[in-house]
């Protein structure tokens, strides 16, 4: 795993390693908007479309650092 030739204890699941997760929810639908964009550029050619799939929940070192309404 990349997290091993780097020497992180990351990328497992395992009692006393860092509990690193996402929630993700594949069929959450939404349309991509300037406004929703989480990236210094707020440029985007898919502004507008609809999608499918969505982070719900990320979490680090088991700390909730992003969510959305669940």
């Amino acid at each position: 795993a990349p997290a091993d030739l780097l020497g992180i204890a990351a990328g497992r699941l395992a009692p006393g390693a860092p509990a690193d997760l996402v929630l993700f929810d594949p069929a959450a639908p939404w349309k991509i908007t300037e406004a929703g964009l989480r990236s210094l550029s707020k440029n985007t050619a898919f502004e507008g479309r609809l999608v499918q799939g969505r982070v719900r929940r990320t979490l680090v070192d088991g700390r909730t650092v992003f969510e959305r309404g669940i």
